[in-house]
């Protein structure tokens, strides 16, 4: 904790709707001049705290399931999201699901991990797990979005929302163009990229079309889509998002892996991707509910 500043926000939202408990996170940060947000869910108000990590700490500390962030007072709302696809939008990891079908799940999902971690680098990674997916039939790409992929709590509203507010929405993933897509129009995105698995016209050639994208790839697109980073807000997971991740006015690890979440302005670790919304400024009242 450090001296009081006038200039921030800090922004907390429980994981369940809970007044008695809200009252007791509030209580915990020593918060004031609260303002509500949702109604024994989520409030935002002023603090002591400068770093989201060590509010969300003393959370921790006196078991409040709670995220919190804390961000500048002046231009909260931010012009374009930006958001990684696998387990940020959706709920898998759509390479390791094409790999079940191709029987070689175990040995992609390990690969993966490491990954999303950091541990190796993304674009051999990618090369090396797509080559085991080489003969896979095209029609099992569709078999697995209908069976497989789902589309994580809050995704929707966060899209309409923002764009309700005039931002541009973009996804940017590591993963490839036939999901992205897919997913672009199920919540909403006016746009996406990502890395275009090479076919015969029947099966995977177990190849992708250059240049991958990955870090840079995604740190290039954040700054190509808004005049000034700090205007967006980036959304990911993995090691692949750090960059714009930290670049954006408002970075969110969501349900991240460690490296990511240490990093990052603000994390999600106990809610949904609505909470984005609320580290904004948005009030309930404000959210643009989607089927």
């Amino acid at each position: 904790m450090s001296a009081p500043s006038i200039d921030t926000i800090t922004t907390l939202v429980l994981k369940k709707r809970n007044p008695e408990q809200l009252q007791a996170a509030q209580a915990a940060l020593g918060m004031a001049e609260i303002k509500t947000l949702a109604e024994g869910l989520a409030i935002e108000g002023k603090t002591n705290f400068s770093d989201s990590h060590a509010a969300a700490e003393i959370l921790n500390t006196a078991n409040i399931q709670a995220d919190v962030s804390i961000s500048k007072s002046q231009n909260r709302r931010k012009s374009l999201l930006i958001c990684d696809m696998d387990s940020t939008l959706i709920g898998e990891e759509c390479i390791d699901e094409l790999a079940d079908f191709a029987g070689v799940k175990a040995r992609v999902s390990a690969i993966t991990e490491r990954a999303m971690r950091g541990e190796i680098g993304f674009n051999g990674a990618l090369q090396e797990r797509v080559a085991l997916l080489k003969g896979l039939p095209l029609e099992t790409l569709q078999t697995c979005f209908e069976e497989r992929i789902h589309i994580n709590p809050g995704a929707k509203t966060l899209c309409a929302t923002m764009k309700a507010a005039g931002a541009k929405t973009l996804i940017v993933s590591g993963g490839f163009t036939f999901f992205s897509q897919r997913v672009a129009e199920a919540t909403g995105f006016e746009d996406h990229q990502a890395n275009i698995l090479l076919n015969d016209g029947k099966n995977l050639l177990g190849t992708v079309a250059d240049p991958i994208l990955g870090r840079e790839a995604k740190l290039d697109a954040l700054k190509a889509n808004v005049g000034n980073p700090l205007d967006a807000v980036a959304v990911g997971d993995g090691a692949n998002d750090l960059a714009m991740v930290t670049a954006a006015g408002l970075g969110v690890a969501y349900y991240a892996k460690p490296a990511v979440a240490a990093a990052a302005q603000s994390a999600i670790r106990f809610t949904d991707l609505r909470t984005v919304l609320y580290f904004q400024g948005f009030s309930e009242d404000e959210f643009v509910e989607v089927g």
